[in-house]
């Protein structure tokens, strides 16, 4: 059976409109909402962009229902970041939160000030991202040297 969802479009709107909106759709009967991860919006006449992994706890504290986000870790967030921050996310409402893990986008990534690799070295990246958040995930100790690096990192929680 297919899930209707509503999508919360942090590049478009401030965090407390998302938030009331994200009441108003469980309310109106949607099953689920997912949310972007912009760190800029998409032009200035948008002009928004609050940090999801925030507005998350927010939302899934104020409705029941089930919440994903698009992360791309790698530059903007390390893995192991992105990892403690869905585990902390599932650790408050379990079963509710999932993530999608993307390459990113120049738009977002830039503010690193580190180079915008090209698409392959982008996915060569979001591999070895994916390979370690499963990893902590699943209560393992990670070291790891290649496009990304980790150094004995664990999740408590």
């Amino acid at each position: 059976m297919p899930v209707i969802g509503w999508h919360a479009s942090h590049e478009q709107l401030p965090p407390s409109r998302l938030l009331a909106d994200a009441r108003h759709a469980e309310q109106a009967g949607f099953q689920a909402v997912w949310s972007s991860d912009h760190f800029a919006p998409w032009s200035a006449r948008q002009g928004e962009s609050g940090f999801s992994f925030a507005w998350l706890g927010a939302a899934m504290a104020t409705t029941t229902l089930p919440f994903g986000v698009v992360c791309a870790p790698g530059q903007r967030y390390h893995p192991a970041v992105a990892a403690q921050a869905s585990a902390t996310l599932e650790e408050l409402f379990p079963g509710r939160f999932a993530v999608a893990l993307g390459s990113g986008e120049n738009l977002n990534e830039h503010v690193t000030g580190e180079r915008w690799p090209d698409k392959d070295t982008r996915n060569a990246r979001l591999r070895e991202c994916a390979q370690i958040i499963r990893a902590l995930l699943d209560g393992d100790e990670v070291t790891h040297r290649g496009l990304v690096t980790v150094d004995r990192a664990r999740l408590w929680t």
